[in-house]
């Protein structure tokens, strides 16, 4: 019996079907993904069947030594990993310093690894702090780049195109951000890859959709989670929740309940009840046919706005900019009318998603100086971007998400000394927003 790579699977040429293989016609050979590899080698040796095993080419490797001391969580985090056969997901707040765990792993395991990361910023820092650490060059896959070598980053999407070449040249792969890899297209990443050992890291495990299940397939299951609550004050900095309920105009008032009131009339009328992303598909895609569920979701959308965009938010967040003259202030909210909104009031400098890659850099870069001392932005510094250290966050719309606001929450989470951080939530009262929020669920209240 011999086993291959073969684009993304594994072939098994001989008589015997191993678990989770079917056969190939073409072939004349049994057939599984390469996710399995693992699994048939267990099996194989287990049953004691003679075999040769061609699957893995691993790229040519330098000695990969880290001198990273971890923090008594991090190492807890490598140890449960360890103890699962080098597989699953480690759950850390952000600013706990994940990739520490990471670099730590790579060391320990001295194999051709390969990091996958959401955006390309992301890309590029990892990128940096592996070249630091291992004094070695560092591959990178993505943004125009194809440079493969031992220790690589690549961003989901290129490993999604090119992992039916890559997938047999790795003996360790780290899914950052893992809470991406369920999604469809990316979940073929991690079942095209023989690679052995798997990491996961992320700050926010579950997913709306559930598909967070997939991840125990995929990578291992969860293996490993601290909450904020349980590192701060020795490891991140001690904060309070605050959430402030303002009231809408009497016109947006009107504005907000005749449109509400037409969303949910029609909800009524085909018996739908919202409960989940599912649920809120369905209505879409019936929206594609039925020209009065188009004019109910248009109707909800307006709702959103009024409620996100209230004009008595602004006399808030001003209130609250004099109350912290001294402070880092990152101002988060879900729509780019706001940013720009904000902006042109307050003079503040704002990050979008339009944002040049250099402009945002700047940006960030006279934030952390000192120069600016607030920022205002939309999902764009929710994940992905190392951000400068602020120690007051305001978000002033629309975040039902748990993921969204622990994100934002870890923005000013960063050890600082005995000074305490603070979150502001502003909503609009006897709307939707407070609902959402009300409904989030919140392992962080204690805090508050």
């Amino acid at each position: 019996m011999k086993l291959t790579f073969d684009k993304g699977t594994i072939c098994i040429q001989g008589n015997i079907r191993v678990p989770n293989s079917t056969w190939d016609e073409r072939s004349r050979a049994y057939r599984a993904l390469a996710l399995h590899y693992s699994d048939i080698i267990a099996f194989l040796k287990s049953s004691g069947f003679d075999y040769q095993d061609e699957v893995m080419d691993l790229l040519p490797c330098p000695e990969l030594l880290s001198s990273v001391t971890l923090r008594d969580y991090q190492s807890q985090a490598l140890d449960a990993w360890t103890a699962n056969g080098q597989r699953g997901v480690i759950v850390l707040p952000t600013g706990s310093g994940k990739t520490l765990v990471g670099i730590k792993a790579i060391s320990l395991l001295n194999t051709p690894t390969i990091v996958i990361a959401p955006t390309l910023d992301l890309v590029d820092q990892w990128r940096t702090k592996l070249k630091s650490e291992f004094k070695t060059e560092i591959g990178v896959l993505g943004g125009g780049e194809w440079d493969l070598k031992a220790l690589t980053v690549s961003t989901y999407d290129s490993a999604y195109i090119h992992a039916d070449k890559l997938g047999n040249r790795f003996g360790l792969i780290i899914f950052d951000e893992v809470h991406h890899l369920p999604a469809a297209g990316y979940r073929n990443i991690a079942e095209m890859f023989a690679t052995p050992y798997r990491m996961g890291l992320t700050a926010t495990f579950e997913r709306e959709d559930g598909l967070h299940a997939e991840l125990n397939r995929l990578v291992g299951g969860k293996v490993f989670e601290k909450r904020v609550r349980e590192l701060t004050g020795k490891h991140l900095s001690p904060f309070r929740l605050e959430k402030i309920a303002v009231a809408l105009t009497e016109a947006e008032q009107e504005e907000y309940e005749r449109n509400q009131r037409i969303f949910s009339d029609y909800l009524a009328r085909i018996n739908l009840t919202i409960r989940s992303p599912a649920d809120f598909q369905k209505l879409v895609m019936r929206s594609g046919r039925d020209p009065a569920a188009r004019k109910a979701l248009l109707s909800r959308n307006r709702a959103r706005d009024v409620a996100y965009n209230s004009v008595s938010k602004m006399a808030n967040l001003s209130e609250i900019l004099k109350r912290h003259p001294e402070s880092r202030i990152f101002i988060f909210t879900e729509h780019n009318k706001l940013v720009h909104r904000i902006s042109r009031q307050f003079l503040i400098p704002a990050i979008t998603y339009r944002t040049s890659g250099k402009e945002r850099s700047e940006t960030l870069d006279r934030f952390r100086s000192g120069l600016y001392r607030a920022v205002v932005t939309s999902k764009v510094l929710d994940e992905g971007i190392d951000v400068p250290d602020a120690d007051v966050g305001i978000i002033l719309s629309g975040t039902g998400s748990e993921r969204a606001f622990i994100q934002r929450l870890g923005r000013i989470l960063r050890k600082k000394d005995g000074k305490e951080a603070v979150l502001y939530e502003i909503v609009s009262a006897e709307t939707s927003e407070v609902g959402t929020a009300r409904r989030r669920k919140r392992p962080l209240k204690q805090q508050g």
